[in-house]
């Protein structure tokens, strides 16, 4: 059995993003060598998401307005999180869009569904943050 780990590292300058890191995740299944298995891809910050979906403008518009009037970051006074702090919304959002996924490996390539992509979600930018990619298999 195979395994490879490697740490994908973002630093997203405005608040919030959602970023297509599919070409990424496949290069990481190149370099593996793996071509039966398992590829998990999880955020490694509490304030972030990995997630699958459609790489579509509008859906992305929608997710961002969505997200906002289910956990909307101000008033940032409203969380009892933020005393000291100003991203309890982030956190909140991450659990929403959830921490990992895992997709299967066949023939070497990532075994998608119809449209599926994969997306790294910040919710709290301004910092460093990292994915990691851990493959298994043969």
């Amino acid at each position: 059995m195979r395994h490879y780990r490697r740490e994908l590292w973002f630093h997203v300058p405005g608040r919030r993003e959602l970023i297509n890191i599919t070409p990424e995740v496949q290069k990481c299944l190149e370099e593996s060598g793996v071509q039966e298995g398992l590829i998990l891809v999880n955020a490694m910050h509490i304030t972030a998401s990995v997630f699958i979906n459609d790489d579509e403008p509008g859906l992305h518009q929608d997710y961002d307005e969505w997200l906002e009037k289910l956990a909307p970051h101000e008033p940032v006074s409203q969380y009892r999180h933020n005393k000291g702090e100003d991203n309890a919304d982030a956190h909140m959002k991450r659990q929403i869009m959830g921490r990992e996924v895992v997709v299967a490996v066949t023939r070497g390539k990532l075994d998608f569904g119809p449209w599926e992509q994969i997306f790294y979600g910040e919710f709290d930018g301004g910092r460093k943050k990292r994915v990691l990619v851990k493959i298994i298999g043969e």
